[in-house]
């Protein structure tokens, strides 16, 4: 029985300290630019900071200057005991709705105890100054992500280095000050103007590497420690994307095998190979002639990508996949574009320089393109699914004009940071296509006190709060009581919990059009689209 695995009560750090009052100056009003996602009162204030916690390439502009961080809160349903602060990952993506999201989520137990705090990370979202690039650049039909020679993918990267250009002339300093380090220091911020001697965190995805940042520079300040779809710690983004792109290509060929099995519902292929060729059929069709003049080869892959983040997604891109190929109907695939595709439009835009100021800066990336060609050619024979896609979403890196600093690496060798030693949950289920699951395993390495709980054969890309009832079993307590699973010896995971069953065709049709949360453009998580970090 799963109470047999418990070790005894972790006495977080003051887990028995008295109720508390919030003590800061944020001035709490109604949000007027977001709605909660049900009948929850979702409460925005403003924080400012500075805009240089770090030095920058740009020497002392920037040393007088600030930045407001837009937070957005709801507050407990009975007496508030512990504050839950909420990162939804990235980077890039604005986090205040996840104040709500999470609310909702959340078991009775803990909605009573616990206000839920979320923020748009410094540049993004309600936060200014704002990051802004080119939202023409989303405009469809845009250039196939894979080039069918050397004259397009000169086109290509020159339209990266133009796409870094304007990143760097419409946004200026704060792209010096966008690195993990900074967010994790407005997050301290953020605690304090709160009045909290410590915060509890929940992080999804890229908001596991940010948690992971801010528990090494501030342990003391860390009551409980969520890490969800965990990013791998030890490594710098260039080759994390690499290895994102082969689980990426997994996560695609376990969503042709699905829809091979159901070929009586959706004729696309009785084999997982005969599905993959219709979609690289519908792939090379496109390049020549879109959708509707909107969904070409690269729409379609930003269509397709959701599949690899959440197994619920399945049925509305087989439907819409479905739909086109056997009957000639565009309607799904264009509402799926529409739902889940980058747009050319300032939220978008904003995303995306977001997600790139972060990954960026956060560490070096390789200068020279031939490195960036070989290694395409090499990720995209291996995983066509989306390896060149996920080279050109990052490729604005190569030409990025705020200097990068080094990986904040944790641990105890030298020039490293001293990684969290007190207790963590981290959480992954273990058929995430966007983080991959050995990510996870590093960071429980890394955390000395930590415990890995993973989703045994799970699709979705965030799996806390989320309906699997021994993870959120496992969650609730560590966050109410400090109680963990005891951490076994050796690698690996130190609890299983059984995945939730697959999608079935019929759960499409008994709720059509249905469609899978939508959490952001690429890159920035969707469901959780990531680029695609995580």
């Amino acid at each position: 029985m799963l109470v047999s695995l418990w070790a005894a009560p972790a006495q977080a750090e003051g887990a028995a300290e008295a109720l508390r009052t919030d003590q800061g100056t944020l001035e709490w009003l109604p949000c007027e630019d977001i709605d909660p996602v049900g009948d929850e009162v979702l409460e925005c204030a403003a924080l400012t900071v500075p805009m240089a916690h770090t030095p920058g390439g740009d020497g002392d502009r920037a040393l007088g200057d600030t930045v407001r961080i837009a937070l957005s809160r709801v507050r407990a349903t009975d007496r508030a005991e512990h504050t839950l602060l909420v990162n939804p990952g990235g980077p890039g993506s604005p986090g205040r709705l996840w104040a709500s999201h999470t609310h909702a989520r959340m078991p009775p137990e803990l909605r009573e105890v616990y206000d839920v705090v979320a923020f748009d990370p410094r540049g993004t979202g309600a936060s200014t100054p704002s990051i802004s690039c080119d939202p023409g650049h989303f405009a469809p039909v845009r250039p196939d992500t894979v080039p069918a020679g050397e004259e397009a993918e000169a086109a290509l990267r020159a339209r990266a280095e133009k796409h870094a250009a304007a990143c760097a002339e419409n946004t200026g300093p704060l792209l010096e000050h966008v690195r993990t380090e900074d967010t994790a220091r407005d997050m301290d911020a953020v605690r304090a103007a709160l009045g909290l001697e410590r915060i509890d965190y929940l992080g999804y995805s890229y908001g596991s590497y940010l948690g992971t940042v801010y528990s090494a520079l501030h342990p003391g300040r860390v009551r409980a420690l969520v890490l969800d779809s965990a990013v791998d710690p030890d490594t710098p983004w260039y080759e994390s994307n690499l290895r994102q792109s082969r689980a990426l290509d997994r996560a695609a060929r376990s969503f042709f095998a699905w829809t091979a099995r159901h070929d009586g519902t959706y004729g696309l292929g009785a084999t997982e190979e005969e599905v993959a060729k219709a979609y690289q059929d519908l792939r090379a069709e496109l390049a020549s002639e879109p959708i509707g003049s909107t969904v070409g080869p690269t729409e379609l892959e930003g269509v397709a990508i959701v599949t690899a983040y959440s197994g619920q997604a399945w049925l509305s891109v087989a439907d819409a996949l479905s739909a086109w190929i056997t009957r000639g109907d565009p309607a799904p695939l264009l509402a799926l574009h529409e739902a889940y595709g980058e747009q050319p439009d300032t939220g978008t835009d904003n995303a995306y320089g977001g997600y790139l100021a972060v990954q960026c800066t956060d560490a070096p990336w390789p200068g020279g393109w031939d490195r960036w060609r070989a290694d395409a050619e090499a990720v995209h024979d291996r995983a066509p699914f989306m390896g060149w896609h996920n080279i050109w979403y990052n490729a604005p890196c190569a030409f990025w004009q705020a200097q990068a600093g080094p990986w904040f690496q944790v641990g105890d060798g030298a020039g490293e940071h001293r990684a969290h030693t007190g207790d963590a949950l981290i959480v992954h289920a273990t058929g995430d296509g966007a983080t991959p699951v050995e990510g996870a395993l590093a960071l429980r390495e890394r955390l000395p006190g930590s415990v890995l709980v993973v989703e045994e054969g799970g699709r979705s890309h965030g799996v806390s709060l989320t309906g699997n009832t021994c993870v959120d079993a496992v969650v609730s307590a560590y966050l109410l009581e400090g109680r963990l699973p005891v951490r076994r010896g050796g690698e690996g995971a130190d609890l299983s919990c059984e995945a939730r069953p697959e999608p079935r065709p019929t759960d499409s049709q008994d709720a059509p059009g249905r469609m899978a949360e939508n959490f952001g453009p690429l890159g920035a998580e969707h469901p959780e689209k990531s680029g695609v970090s995580g």
